[in-house]
Parts: structure tokens; C-alpha cells; sequence
């Protein structure tokens, strides 16, 4: 088969669910489908999405009232940047300056900046609302999911995040602008030309492949990952549910976005959660790199047979000698802890 695809893909929509009145959406909803999801109004009532309908100066007067002064991770773009964040031309470094400011010092940069032309890209990242906005969380929550799940902060200007992935379940709010998420299904991951893992803007691997330049001769199997992607545009009020390990690629699309995400994980049993799963890739790149072929696919058949096999491949133990094969209770998760440990 060519590598090149003539025709421009074109994305399908992301599946989508309304909030109706009566009708309260949940987490079970979400949990267990495995694709992403749009939910249109989940957080229309909250006041800062009303504020930011009113007005992008209504919006930011009442976030900026909020600030208790704690400094928070900032970016900015060069013009040339086009507002992607990403690598210098020969991946030296980033393209970006990083700064620690006040949320309201950045509302003021993004302000200056919306009266002009040719303007730099500004983009506050990941910033913990209880620690910067503690007064947003009265009136500001998504009460099916747990209370210890922290909402963070994301806002800038015309600014586009490329495409990565979390390991975590994510929703993300979005209280002021629209934002366009591009998602691609894990699969697709040879198509999307990810960069290094331990090299990455913002520490996410991201993909050196611009969404918006698939003829680039660099990344001639782009439009293949283009043909499976999921696009929706987003409004102040709607929501998104990404799944863990789906690829997204988010534009803000106007001089002044918010959003508002949770993330949280699949298992926290006693301590040790999914989230040490990226972790894990770290030990198998360690561990398997360097074997020769041969031996590098038995232990694929090792992994796929007991990692990511189901119970019926251990079906002919005894229940009570299933060991670190049996069900994640906290002796099974000790068990598993202290093996770890023997070979780290």
C-alpha cells in the first residue's frame, strides 16, 4: 500500500449527549465505553460559564477577583509560533518562554495582547484551582465525580496544545471560548509521529506532526491517523470525556478560552493505582529493549498472557494459591509491591 492517501480525510463527529432538564448526567455514563464522549451543558450552570457569555471582560473580572495571588505555570509563544506549542526548529529546546505569574497578571498579558495583530500565544497550564482560585470551588464542581479529584485550570489565547495522550480518565469543561478537540483512537499511535518521551513540551510526549499541514513529506502516514480522527468543537458550558491513552490535539479558537478538567484513574486500591501504569512503560523499555528479537517476542507472549489476558488463563489454579495472579486486593497489591521491589 502507498504511504500517501490523495484525498483529505475527513474526521467523523465525537458521539455526543445533552443535558436535559431532569436528566443529570453521571459517571457511569462515561466509565466503561471506552470512546470518547461530548457532553453538551454539563456545566451551562455554573456561574463563570454565565459570566463568559455576557462577555470576555465579565469572565475575567470575576476570575481575576478569585486570585489569591499564588504564582501559576505560564507560557509564551513567539508570534512565529503560530500559537503551537512545540520544539525549536532543530529540537534543541522549546518554542516557548516559561514563566510563574498570578492568574490575574496573566488575564492582564492576555488582555494587552488581544489588540493586537501579529500577537504572541499565551497559555496558563495545568494550574491547580484549589491552590490559585480557591473561592471557584464553591460554586464550581462536577458532584458525580470524587471530591478528592482536583479541577485544574487551563487558559490562554489562541493557543493549540498537539496531539497527546493522558493516562488517566479526563472531562474537560469548557468555560469560556470554543475549543476544537481532534482525538485519535490509541491504535493510531504509529501514524501520529510522537516525539521523545523524556523530551516533550510541558512533559507530554507530543506528536511532531501538525494537524493542519497533512501534505508535510515528513509525516506521510498522518492522513491515515486523519481518516480514524473524531473532531467536535466546544462551547462555553459543554464538556468532553477523553478515555485513557486517546490521542487529542485541542485548538482554543478564540483571543481568550478557559477550561476546566478532572482527571482521575481507572483503580486506587490501597495506594497504587493506574497511574503508575506509565511508570511501568519506563521498567519494559528498561527490561525488553535490548534483548534480541526472538527473545523480545516471547516475552510479548509472556506479557499479553498474564498482564493482558483475562482470568481464564488462569482458570485451572486453585483460588487460593492464584497469588499475584488473583483479584487486586491489598494483600495481592502488597504481594505484587514487594516483587517489584527485588528487581528495581
Amino acid at each position: 500500500m502507498s504511504e500517501d492517501v490523495d484525498a483529505m480525510p475527513v474526521p467523523t463527529a465525537i458521539d455526543e449527549y445533552r443535558v436535559a432538564d431532569g436528566r443529570p448526567f453521571g459517571l457511569e455514563d462515561v466509565v466503561g465505553r471506552d470512546r470518547p464522549l461530548v457532553i453538551r451543558g454539563l456545566v451551562r450552570e455554573w456561574p463563570i460559564v454565565k459570566l463568559a457569555l455576557q462577555s470576555d471582560t465579565a469572565f475575567a473580572q470575576n476570575l481575576a477577583g478569585l486570585d489569591n495571588g499564588a504564582d501559576v505555570s505560564t507560557l509564551l509563544l513567539a508570534p512565529e509560533a503560530e500559537g503551537v506549542i512545540g520544539y525549536t526548529s532543530d529540537m534543541s529546546g522549546f518554542n516557548y518562554q516559561h514563566f510563574k505569574l498570578p492568574v490575574s497578571m496573566g488575564l492582564q498579558r492576555l488582555a494587552k495582547y488581544s489588540r493586537r495583530e501579529n500577537t504572541p500565544g499565551v497559555v496558563i497550564q495545568s494550574a491547580r484551582i484549589r491552590d490559585c482560585l480557591p473561592g471557584f470551588l464553591d460554586d464550581h464542581a462536577l458532584p458525580f465525580l470524587d471530591p478528592s479529584v482536583e479541577p485544574r485550570l487551563w487558559m490562554g489565547n489562541r493557543v493549540t496544545t498537539p496531539t497527546h495522550f493522558d493516562s488517566q480518565h479526563n472531562i474537560a469543561c469548557v468555560v469560556c471560548g470554543t475549543r476544537r478537540f481532534t482525538l485519535f483512537p490509541p491504535e493510531q499511535l504509529p501514524n501520529l509521529y510522537i516525539g521523545p518521551l523524556d523530551f516533550a513540551p510541558s512533559g507530554a510526549a507530543i506528536s511532531m506532526a501538525r494537524l493542519d499541514r497533512p501534505d508535510d513529506p515528513r509525516f506521510p502516514r498522518l492522513k491515515r491517523a486523519l481518516a480514524a480522527a473524531q473532531v467536535a468543537e466546544l462551547h462555553p458550558g459543554d464538556a468532553i470525556y477523553m478515555p485513557p491513552l486517546w490521542w487529542h490535539n485541542v485548538e482554543s479558537l478564540d483571543k481568550l478560552n478557559a477550561l476546566v478538567n478532572y482527571w482521575w484513574n481507572s483503580v486506587d486500591t490501597d495506594g497504587y493505582h493506574v497511574g503508575h501504569a506509565k511508570t511501568a512503560l519506563y521498567h519494559c523499555l528498561l527490561a525488553f529493549r535490548a534483548l534480541p528479537p526472538a527473545e523480545r517476542a516471547n516475552w510479548r507472549n509472556l506479557l499479553d498472557y498474564y498482564v493482558f489476558g483475562d482470568e481464564k488463563n488462569v482458570a485451572h489454579i486453585p483460588e487460593h494459591r492464584l497469588g499475584v495472579l488473583g483479584p487486586l486486593t491489598p494483600e495481592c497489591l502488597e504481594q505484587l509491591k514487594q516483587g517489584a521491589r527485588l528487581y528495581l
